[in-house]
């Protein structure tokens, strides 16, 4: 096992393209970090440099203590899971696991014993014999995962490894990988474009835009304490609602408007972010989890100055929860970040976004209890809760904090 460190690692393509900007990342030794961020942003670049399936053009790449920059990827002493498979179609699942032992001409006995203990740890002992045909897409990943841990590296880097798998089989194999991860306590480096892999599985999430990186930290930190608006609108799912709003301070107490609507903040939510106290008499861009409203009708003591008044735009039950989508009549935010968001989401989200802007409007969602009685069409009341707001600096897109910064 080893720490992989990159120190100022850069990627630019022909005609100056560049895919990652001086990128620095320490993992520790054993530690799982997730690379997360749309697509096209660089993070499966940063991968390949660390596997040195791409030069870099500029920076360090260490793997424990080596400068790995020009070691050939054969000599990295690393092992890669892609999302596709790439299992040999004619070769039993232990040929498959055996094979690049084979190449390295270890001895019959070492190659079994390693490929027979990485078999219990996946759960593939009845498997071995199998062809990959006869395995389900679940069973195809673990046999790729077992083909990197009989090579017994210093580190796994994973490539979008679960993407290929339909929703069930991604929820299962996320908590397979990170379970096997933990007790192998492998170095592992991890690239996904889904944020609640990243957020579940990894020990630390590192989030990407543009190759440039935004924010690395503990995933439930990275939720609370957003560095700016991107890493906010990207981490949580559903995504957070934002809208531009005017915030004034007054004797220890705020209050924010916008779209006709008005939020109170008390004293101890204001003091718990010493830096809007700069933004007193200006706008903020003001964001709000789904998770964090609730269906007034369940909440019925919550103060005046905590509600918001809409209409349910559409409603979906899913069982644990009910999705409920409406309107806050109040321009939708389009700085760069939000227009990335948007985009990453598809070009008819995007549109909708520019649309919202230019309307005056801006779509919201609220994750309630399934015992809401919200029905489409009908007026909806909502209870914010005031103490988990986010608010980020409409020019820089930075997170307002103050004190204690993300």
């Amino acid at each position: 096992m080893a720490e992989i460190v990159l120190e100022g690692v850069t990627k630019v393509y022909g005609g100056g393209v560049a895919a990652v900007s001086d990128l620095n990342l320490d993992i520790r030794d054993g530690e799982f970090i997730v690379l997360v961020g749309p697509s096209g942003c660089g993070k499966t670049t940063a991968l390949r440099m660390v596997a040195g399936l791409e030069s870099v053009t500029q920076g360090t790449i260490r793997i424990g203590e080596r400068v790995v920059n020009e070691v050939p990827p054969k000599e990295r002493d690393i092992a890669m899971v892609f999302q596709n498979y790439a299992l040999y179609p004619h070769m039993s699942v232990y040929d498959n696991m055996a094979f690049g032992l084979r190449l390295r001409k270890l001895s019959k006995h070492e190659i079994d014993r390693r490929v027979r203990e990485a078999a219990e740890i996946l759960g593939l002992d009845e498997l071995l014999q199998r062809k990959p045909k006869a395995l389900s897409g679940g069973q195809r990943q673990r046999v790729a995962m077992g083909r990197a841990i009989v090579r017994e590296p210093k580190a796994f880097l994973m490539d979008e490894p679960l993407s290929n798998l339909d929703a069930k089989l991604r929820v299962q194999m996320r908590s397979e990988i990170a379970r096997i991860q933990n007790d192998l306590g492998v170095t592992t480096l991890y690239v996904t474009h889904d944020q609640v892999e990243a957020m579940t599985m990894g020990d630390r999430v590192a989030v990407i835009k543009k190759g440039v990186l935004q924010q690395v930290g503990a995933p439930q930190f990275l939720y609370d304490h957003p560095a700016n608006l991107f890493v906010g609108g990207f981490i949580g799912s559903p995504a957070m609602n934002m809208v531009e709003a005017a915030l004034t301070i007054s004797d220890g107490s705020g209050a924010l408007e916008f779209g006709g609507l008005k939020l109170s903040l008390p004293e101890d939510a204001l003091a718990s972010r010493p830096g809007l106290k700069a933004f007193d008499g200006r706008s903020v861009i003001l964001g709000i989890r789904p998770e964090d409203m609730e269906d007034a009708a369940l909440v019925p003591d919550a103060p005046a100055g905590r509600r918001l008044r809409s209409k349910v735009i559409l409603r979906e039950a899913l069982g644990a929860d009910v999705l409920v989508h409406f309107n806050i009549q109040a321009p939708a935010v389009m700085t760069e970040d939000a227009k990335e968001l948007a985009g990453d989401v598809g070009q008819e989200a995007l549109e909708a976004v520019e649309r919202g802007a230019q309307a005056g409007e801006s779509k919201f969602l609220a994750r309630l209890n399934p015992r809401t009685g919200a029905r489409k069409g009908e007026p909806i009341e909502l209870v914010v809760d005031v103490h988990r707001l986010h608010y980020f600096d409409p020019e820089s897109g930075l997170g307002i904090y103050g004190g204690e910064e993300a």
